[in-house]
């Protein structure tokens, strides 16, 4: 049986607008989402209000989505610091494949089982 499925990778980057001072890192600070495991460039760090406040949406943002739903269209966050006007940019990058098997001990249910 074919237990296979896809999720996107993603990356994570501050954006801001052009001299504007920010309280949650530097922009173009960035990290990637890949499966499961977060990536950061050797040396960088990423503030931890920062990813609170987006961390909940990832696991939506790396599944296929509706073309018209908003999780497909919209790719900014706001700061979590109402002072601070950056933005945290979520963007697709690539699929990766997985195996049901390979990512949980709960087998999938019989097909009859489904119905």
């Amino acid at each position: 049986m074919d237990d296979d499925f896809e999720l996107y990778d993603l990356r994570v980057e501050i954006v801001a607008p052009e001299g504007a001072k920010i309280y949650c890192g530097k922009p173009g600070e960035w990290f990637e989402l890949r499966g499961e495991q977060l990536h950061m460039p050797p040396g960088q760090s990423f503030s931890i209000y920062s990813l609170a406040a987006i961390l909940p949406l990832l696991p939506a943002k790396q599944r296929m989505t509706h073309p018209h739903d908003w999780m497909t269209s919209d790719a900014e966050v706001a700061c979590p610091d109402p002072n601070c006007p950056s933005r945290l940019r979520i963007t697709r990058i690539g699929k990766r494949r997985f195996s049901h098997a390979e990512t949980t001990a709960v087998p999938l249910p019989l097909v009859s089982e489904q119905t």
